[in-house]
């Protein structure tokens, strides 16, 4: 199955499924980005590359998925959450590196609700002929929506918040 990258942002951003909410009518500007993620060889050695736009994307390939987001305001916003779903026929790998300064948690029930990693659920097993329900850790393949918790965004800067994911 090949999925066209534009369309899917397209789908995103009709679909309001960026999402910061500030605090008040506080101007704060998003934009999602997707590049598909590479490894080529330089110097004999594997190297990552990002490809902006990729045509389209196969099963196996990994994205890149990054919101931009700005404070285009002239006061510094704290405690801004902006939040992102795992596109459908993807799986959540991993969060990029280097976004020390915020909080990110986690939703397996759609965005309803969020925690931080380790996730838990209880599942029902069975043992000895009867039923019993256990707590086990979710593992991150299974996350479908991410949230990250902007402690302080400066009147006119911006960040780059983001996670890699591959196509199912």
């Amino acid at each position: 199955m090949k999925c066209h990258p534009p369309t899917l942002l397209i789908t995103l951003l009709l679909s309001g499924a960026v999402s910061a909410l500030a605090q008040g009518s506080e101007p704060i500007s998003l934009k999602l980005s997707m590049l598909a993620v590479k490894t080529i060889k330089v110097d004999g050695k594997p190297t990552e590359q990002l490809v902006p736009n990729p045509g389209s994307v196969n099963p196996g390939d990994v994205i890149r998925q990054m919101v931009s987001v700005k404070n285009a305001t002239a006061k510094t916003v704290r405690d801004l959450p902006v939040q992102l779903p795992v596109p459908k026929n993807t799986e959540y790998l991993a969060p990029e590196k280097g976004l020390d300064s915020t909080k990110i948690m986690y939703s397996i029930d759609g965005g309803k609700t969020f925690a931080a990693a380790p996730l838990k659920k209880t599942i029902t097993v069975t043992e000895n002929g009867k039923s019993v329900q256990k707590e086990v850790e979710v593992k991150p393949g299974e996350y479908n929506a991410v949230r990250w918790i902007v402690a302080e965004l400066a009147p006119g800067k911006s960040l780059e918040l983001g996670y890699r994911i591959q196509v199912k």
